[in-house]
C-alpha cells in the first residue's frame, strides 16, 4: 500500500503541474483582464497597476512567480475583492459546502432507498412511477425547478424565503441564527437533491437488479433469510461497490458550489463568487479556484482507488 500511495502521489504532482501550466496559460491568453477592462482606470493608471502586479511580464516568469507563491500558500491577490484569494476562499466556500453536504446526503439516502424497493419491485407500477419522475427530474433544467419552487413556496404560500442566506439586516446568534439559515437553505437543498437523485437512483436500480440475479442471493433466501436482510445486507452491500467510485467525483462538488442554483437563490457561496470574478476577469481568483479543484479531483480519485480496495480486497492496487 505504500508503495502504491508514493507512486500515486508522485502521479498526482506531475499532473496537477502540467494542469497548472495549462490553466495558467489559458487565462493568460485570454483577451482583456480586470484592468484594462476597468473603464475608471486612466490609461497611466492602467499601466502603474500592471507595473506593480507584474502583468507586463512574459507568461512564464508569471507563472513561475505565481507557481513560487503558490507553494509558499499563496494563490494571489484578487483585484475585484481587493483581498487575498485564500481569504475569500474561506469567507465563502464553507457556505458552498454546507449546501452541498446536506443535499449529498439527502440524495444519495433517497437514491439508495429508492433504488433498491425498485429494483425488488421491477416492472411493477412502483418502479414505473419512479422511472416517470426520474426521467422527468433529469430533463427540468435546475433555473425552472429553481424558479418555480420560489414562485410557489416564497411568492405564493409565503413559506420560505426566496433567497440569500440571512434575513436582511438579521443579528441573529446562535439557535436563532441556525434556524435562519436552515430556512434558506431549505429550497436550494430541495433543487440539489431533486436534480441529482434521479441520475443516482437510476444507477442503484441497475446495480441491484444485476446483484439479486446472482446464485448468492438465491441461497440466502433458501436458507430463510428475511427479504429486508436479504435486500438491505446481503444484496446491497455489493450493489454498492461500484458506487464507491463516485465518491472521487463527490468530493471537488462537496466545494466547487453549484454555479446556476447559488446564482438563483442569491447563496453567498463559492459558485456565485466564480461567476462574477469571470465575467469581470478576475484572473488570480479564477486560477486559484480552477486550481482547487483539480487538488480535489485527484484526491478525490486517489481516495475512490483506495476504498474501492478496502471494501473489497480482492482488486489490487498498482
Amino acid at each position: 500500500m505504500s508503495a502504491y500511495l508514493t507512486k500515486r502521489i508522485s502521479y498526482m504532482l506531475i499532473i496537477l503541474l502540467a494542469a497548472s501550466l495549462l490553466i495558467f496559460s489559458l487565462y493568460a491568453l485570454t483577451p482583456g483582464d480586470f484592468i484594462s477592462n476597468n473603464i475608471k482606470l486612466t490609461p497611466e493608471r492602467k499601466a502603474e497597476l500592471r507595473e506593480i502586479y507584474g502583468l507586463n511580464k512574459p507568461m512564464l516568469e508569471r507563472y513561475g512567480i505565481w507557481m513560487k507563491n503558490a507553494l509558499h500558500g499563496d494563490f494571489g491577490y484578487s483585484l475585484a475583492q481587493q483581498k487575498p484569494v485564500l481569504t475569500l476562499f474561506n469567507e465563502y466556500i464553507w457556505n458552498s459546502f454546507l449546501l452541498a453536504a446536506v443535499s449529498t446526503f439527502l440524495t444519495w439516502l433517497i437514491a439508495v432507498i429508492i433504488g433498491v424497493v425498485s429494483a425488488y419491485k421491477q416492472y411493477s407500477w412502483f418502479d414505473t412511477l419512479v422511472m416517470v419522475l426520474i426521467f422527468a427530474a433529469m430533463s427540468l433544467p435546475s433555473f425552472f425547478i429553481g424558479l418555480f419552487l420560489i414562485k410557489i413556496f416564497a411568492v405564493d404560500l409565503k413559506w420560505l424565503p426566496p433567497g440569500g442566506m440571512l434575513t436582511t439586516g438579521s443579528n441573529a446568534v446562535g439557535w436563532a441564527y441556525a434556524k435562519e439559515v436552515i430556512k434558506h437553505m431549505t429550497l436550494p437543498v430541495v433543487v440539489m437533491t431533486l436534480l441529482g437523485v434521479g441520475s443516482l437512483t437510476r444507477y442503484f436500480r441497475s446495480n441491484m437488479i444485476d446483484v439479486i440475479k446472482q446464485d448468492y442471493i438465491r441461497t440466502a433466501r433458501a436458507k430463510g433469510l428475511k427479504e429486508g436482510k436479504v435486500l438491505f445486507r446481503h444484496a446491497l452491500r455489493n450493489a454498492l461497490l461500484p458506487a464507491i467510485t463516485l465518491v472521487g467525483f463527490e468530493l471537488p462538488a462537496l466545494f466547487g458550489g453549484s454555479l446556476i442554483i447559488e446564482k438563483i437563490f442569491n447563496w453567498p457561496g463559492i459558485g456565485q463568487l466564480y461567476m462574477q470574478s469571470f465575467g469581470l476577469r478576475d484572473y488570480p481568483l479564477l486560477m486559484g479556484f480552477t486550481m482547487l479543484l483539480a487538488v480535489l479531483t485527484v484526491i478525490g480519485t486517489l481516495i475512490s482507488d483506495v476504498l474501492y480496495h478496502i471494501a473489497d480486497p480482492r482488486v489490487r492496487l498498482h
